[in-house]
């Protein structure tokens, strides 16, 4: 494993951050102020899952090596792992091609975890299996196992197409009698309440919710009893609304809470890099940059607590700075990379925060601080 960190190291590290890290978290250059988040970046779990794919290749030399989807969610890293001889299972689809898997190759579940008849049908095979799972989501899945044998309904907060989220639907079927039912946000959480008191329409429950319900999920009957579950990387503020309205509601029904079920399963990395972002957002800011993958949920949420309080510039990697009157990003309404052409860095003192999700290597931050200088006409002072 020291051989394994040292080359991790060597792709990701950022002796810029860190000594950034412990001066403060500013850098002030010319007429440029830089603060970055007290927390971002890569989490305990993230760097558990890719040390377990760089370790498989050394463990595995000459074996076929293959990973379930992406193995966190920020393409560059998913290159880098592309080049150690890694191969997908999946094709551009999502849909899994492991017919011709034998006993001689190895698998790498990502961090995120998988669905349960995959992996079952991956055993079959008799393959070696690496399992990077995140402990945070395992911690979700003895949950709704736990609501599954107790006939309690899993309503799981989150985004029913992510994997992370189609694993724990997965689980909480226990053993085959579980129920759940994925819910996006409060409107859907509104409407699941109006049903729990008798206000909904059978036909169009089932039309709002297709595709995130377990088979034969019935609400006439499943929403008798629930807990509340979640993906890790939602918010927590939103999370904690939804069991709160859900709550409530059970409460109306009946006089009180004995058929709900309440578990914090917020991921602890999520949250502190929400905190440490609305900490740093309440200082008197110009723009933020959230670097990640664009489809990482936990760095969208970081995009969405920047909106709501100043311009924020959602983008992937220091390429998306292509000069000071023209940025790639993602745009949260369109869900698409956008190019605007607009002054979007101002010829003026500014102070720029800066945070990126829990999938994004250092190094890619480092590389945006020195575009966004280069970009500033600045030079990067001596850091003591």
């Amino acid at each position: 494993m020291a051989r394994v960190q040292e080359q991790v190291e060597h792709h990701y590290h950022s002796s810029l951050v860190e000594r950034l890290k412990e001066s403060g978290s500013v850098l002030e250059c010319g007429r440029t102020t830089i603060r970055l988040a007290k927390q971002f970046g890569f989490c305990y779990g993230v760097e558990r899952a890719i040390d377990l794919a760089y370790a498989a290749r050394k463990v595995f030399p000459s074996a076929r090596l293959f990973l379930i989807g992406e193995i966190i969610h920020n393409p560059e890293v998913n290159a880098q792992i592309a080049s150690l001889g890694i191969s997908n299972v999946l094709d551009s689809k999502g849909k899994p091609h492991v017919e011709d898997l034998s006993p001689d190759d190895v698998v790498i579940v990502p961090a995120f975890g998988a669905e349960v008849p995959l992996l079952e049908e991956i055993k079959r095979h008799g393959c070696h299996i690496v399992d990077s799972t995140c402990g945070d989501v395992m911690s979700v899945w003895k949950r709704v196992r736990q609501n599954a044998g107790e006939q309690v309904t899993s309503i799981i907060h989150g985004k029913a197409a992510h994997e992370e989220t189609r694993a724990t639907a997965s689980r909480a079927l226990g053993a085959g009698d579980g129920r759940y039912l994925v819910v996006l946000n409060l409107a859907e959480t509104d409407r699941i309440c109006d049903y729990i008191l008798g206000k909904g329409n059978r036909e169009e429950f089932f039309k709002e919710f297709s595709g995130k319900l377990s088979p034969g999920f019935d609400p006439d009957l499943h929403l008798h009893r629930i807990g509340v579950a979640n993906q890790t990387t939602m918010l927590r503020a939103e999370t904690e609304e939804v069991q709160r309205r859900l709550r409530a509601a059970i409460m109306e029904r009946d006089g009180d809470a004995a058929n709900f079920r309440l578990f914090d399963t917020i991921c602890g990395a999520t949250q502190e890099r929400q905190d440490a972002l609305d900490e740093l957002l309440r200082r008197p800011l110009d723009l933020l940059l959230v670097v990640g993958g664009y489809n990482s949920s936990n760095t969208t949420h970081l995009a969405e607590m920047g909106e709501e309080k100043m311009p924020t510039w959602f983008i992937r990697n220091q390429e998306c700075l292509e000069s000071v009157e023209s940025i790639r990003h993602f745009d949260l309404a369109q869900k698409q990379e956008i190019t605007t052409q607009e002054r979007w860095l101002p010829d003026r003192e500014l102070q720029i925060a800066i945070t990126a999700g829990a999938s994004c290597p250092n190094n890619l931050i480092e590389e945006v601080i020195l575009r966004v200088l280069s970009l500033r006409g600045e030079e990067l002072p001596v850091i003591t």
